[in-house]
């Protein structure tokens, strides 16, 4: 029987601005957009029968299967080719759950290009990247992976030069936060201030990795911060342990913070980790790097 695995690699969000609400109620967003080395473990099998069948390492994440992106993903894709047979998805998750680094999107990522090999449909990225819209704003990217200028409500994708080499630590608290309740409560009039994302690009055009984290901002924070003062303690926590910078991915609550050096990363994230600890906070925390290649690729 023939089977696929894939790494479905997370995302950061290296800047990110909102622009404005639109009259549909979407927000148009700017935001420089980053592949991370930390990723979920996906396998797919064709079956003779026509389900759809998922399993999760993970229970808790699971929900309700209709909603589940990955199922979504697989079925948006039988049903556009008419593809009578049935796949069965077997899911690692690795990724931290509701975390604003798209674990659910780069998932259903992974199955629409899975089902693509699978059922040898011959479908380009662009192709797969037109239809994964329907199913949230950064699936698109998602297929892409890499760097990438995200514009519109974030389907609108321009490749950029790859950060160069860091380490990265990303701490996420056991906090859960709506991306729609920071939406709500976004004061677009009141911010005092937006990322530097074109000084952000032509440090990436530069190879300056200073450059770009002098300019790393999310104004989700004003939100999401205000609500949760454990992403301020974690980021200064952070630059009190050697991070260039800190900042929050998407709408929360992750935080992860640059480092040159691996030894430094591995000694900021047993710093934090401890003192979260004794705070009776258990968060999750890992090191890794920028990802520089298509998202998902065989393992």
């Amino acid at each position: 029987m023939e089977k696929r695995n894939y790494r479905a690699r997370a995302k950061i969000n290296l800047a990110l601005d909102v622009c404005r609400r639109l009259e549909n109620g979407y927000h148009e967003v700017k935001m420089v957009m980053q592949t991370v080395d930390l990723y979920d473990e996906l396998e797919f099998k064709i079956r003779n029968d026509p389900d759809i069948i998922l399993s999760v390492s993970s229970k808790d994440y699971l929900g309700d299967l209709e909603n589940n992106l990955i199922f979504r993903a697989a079925k948006l894709m039988k049903h556009q080719f008419d593809i009578q047979s049935g796949v069965e998805i077997k899911l690692k998750k690795n990724i931290p759950v509701a975390a604003g680094m798209a674990g659910g999107s780069t998932d259903a990522a992974a199955t629409m290009l899975a089902m693509n090999e699978l059922y040898e449909l011959g479908l380009s990225k662009e192709q797969l990247m037109d239809m994964a819209v329907r199913l949230g704003a950064d699936v698109p990217f998602c297929i892409m992976g890499g760097t990438a200028l995200a514009e519109g409500i974030g389907e609108q994708l321009a490749p950029l030069p790859a950060p160069p080499e860091a380490v990265l630590l990303i701490v996420k608290p056991p906090i859960m936060v709506s991306t729609q309740w920071v939406y709500e409560h976004l004061r677009l009039d009141a911010l005092e201030r937006h990322p530097d994302i074109d000084g952000m690009i032509t440090a990436l055009n530069q190879g300056n990795l200073k450059g770009v984290t002098d300019r790393m901002e999310n104004v989700m924070e004003t939100v999401t911060e205000r609500e949760y003062p454990i992403i301020t303690d974690i980021k200064k926590m952070m630059l009190g342990n050697g991070a260039m910078n800190a900042v929050m991915s998407g709408s929360g609550p992750s935080i992860f913070g640059v480092f040159i050096e691996e030894d430094a990363a591995r000694a900021a994230a047993v710093y934090v980790n401890q003192t979260l600890l004794t705070k009776g906070i258990d968060a999750q925390v890992n090191v890794t790097r920028f990802y520089k290649h298509a998202l998902n690729q065989d393992s």
